[in-house]
């Protein structure tokens, strides 16, 4: 499907909390939201395509001393330079259009210094914009325009491993009719109603501690955050455990999110054991769905970890994501002994889908294989609808979802939007009690109907008049 990229903007708005979301060595409290918009030519036919996310501080690089300012400036610049590398690209596909971007945008980066998983952020948003822009040019779902070859996709351009193979057979038939949320427990967040202090109640309708949101959402996946602190995790993981095994279903499971904070393998096989050795905490351990990134990006990929790895062959299955910077890095961690990856739009959704059909592969041939749906914060009226339809489109069933926690619904946003993103998804989003949208969770799944039957998801053309225009050129 021939195209050519005519233009590009980018705009902005800025977001706050309803309540901080500690993660890692940051609390976010607010953060801005970007629009990348592409302007294309499909076959002949003009298109648009938007694409959004979150500005997160401290996770592309997570250098403490960065002050929040430079860490926004930099996740703009590498926004910029991909829509430098995109506009006026002529291709035969998004697909070949996005290995040109990418490929310039690597480029770049390795000239300036700058991380790969910092500098491919960039690259997602101009390829998202990119695969919504055709998409939406053919009247395609993101399912169908994957495996028909609307979008030109051809896993073993990424993988030479799967070079006889094609994405009609190693993708899921069907998308996934909904997923299972899997709730972010933060590390400031209350566990029960009653330890919440009468001046930090929140008066949105929404539910604001670990047990309201069980009762309310009908939550049975959770993601647990630690912090190395074998005495604090010890405490924490007991007290999580304790209000999930009271009030979740009997069927629970959780994912364990390593933040990395271990230096060595060794070094998080000795927490591991003081965690599992734990009488409290013994039953709870068997809901263990994985453990995501312990070690960090430093040495996570080192040839090191191999001989870690292959010394502890009872280890639980542990998964790359803050090292899941390039093309090459799942190849590498499953070398390593690693179980698989996971998948956010932040790090590229054409990587993510030749990662799912790399692991597809593998589960061909018996081995553990494991991708798992996370998060960063991922809200409306775009970002989290196109990341839920990757994720059916790849039949990753267990989704990370925290922005609906985080910030209150669509208040945030023009009426104009709320009622565009309530008439395309209803089923979705409903109504809350303050009369804005915000994500219908219910018996612990998001229903994906309205996701899947429309291009890329969103089914409508965002306005963004409403939201400031930044210049495409550092002023």
């Amino acid at each position: 499907m021939p195209l050519n990229i005519t233009g590009a903007s980018i705009h902005q708005i800025q977001l706050k909390t309803r309540m901080p979301f500690k993660y890692g060595i940051a609390t976010m409290t607010e953060v801005p939201m970007v629009f990348v918009q592409l302007d294309t030519n499909v076959d002949g036919r003009l298109s648009r395509g938007v694409a959004s996310d979150l500005l997160p501080p401290k996770w592309f690089t997570k250098v403490p001393d960065d002050p929040l300012e430079k860490e926004v400036a930099d996740m703009l610049q590498v926004i910029r330079q991909a829509i430098s590398h995109t506009i006026g690209t002529e291709a035969p596909t998004a697909f070949a259009a996005w290995q040109g971007i990418y490929e310039r945008q690597a480029d770049w980066a390795n000239s300036e210094n700058i991380a790969p998983l910092l500098a491919h952020f960039g690259t997602s948003l101009v390829e998202r914009a990119l695969i919504e822009s055709v998409c939406r040019a053919t009247s395609k779902t993101l399912g169908q325009a994957l495996r028909d070859g609307t979008l030109g996709f051809q896993p073993g351009a990424i993988h030479p491993a799967l070079t006889k193979r094609s994405a009609l057979e190693l993708l899921p038939r069907s998308p996934l009719a909904s997923v299972v949320p899997r709730h972010t427990v933060g590390l400031a967040d209350p566990l029960s109603a009653d330890t919440i202090p009468d001046d930090e109640k929140l008066d949105d309708s929404l539910p604001q501690s670990l047990d309201q949101c069980i009762h309310a959402y009908g939550l049975r996946h959770f993601k647990i955050k630690i912090t190395g602190d074998i005495d604090a995790d010890l405490e924490r993981l007991r007290t999580v455990a304790a209000a999930i095994d009271q009030h979740a279903p009997s069927n629970h499971a959780f994912s364990l999110d390593g933040n990395e904070q271990f230096k060595s393998v060794d070094d998080f096989r000795k927490h591991w054991i003081r965690l599992t050795d734990n009488s409290t905490l013994s039953s709870f351990f068997q809901h263990l769905l994985f453990v995501e990134q312990p070690l960090h990006r430093d040495i996570a990929l080192e040839k090191s970890v191999k001989e870690g790895f292959d010394n502890w062959p009872s280890r639980p299955p542990i998964i790359i994501d803050e090292s899941d910077a390039t093309i090459k890095s799942l190849p590498t961690a499953l070398d390593l002994g690693y179980a698989g990856t996971s998948h956010k739009n932040c790090k590229g959704i054409f990587k993510g889908v030749a990662n799912a059909c790399l692991l597809n592969t593998r589960r061909e041939t018996g081995h553990t294989s494991v991708m798992s749906g996370e998060d960063l914060c991922n809200v409306g009226p775009v970002a989290v609808i196109q990341d839920l339809a990757v994720m059916a489109a790849l039949g990753i069933e267990s989704v990370e979802r925290n922005g609906h926690h985080y910030m209150a619904g669509l208040s945030q946003f023009p009426e104009a939007t709320q009622r565009q993103v309530l008439d395309s998804h209803t089923g979705l989003y409903r109504i809350s009690e303050r009369g804005w949208p915000t994500l219908d969770i219910r018996d612990g799944q998001i229903d994906l109907t309205s996701v899947n039957s429309q291009p890329f998801g969103t089914g409508f053309e965002l306005d963004l008049s409403p939201f400031g225009e930044i210049s495409l050129v550092e002023e």
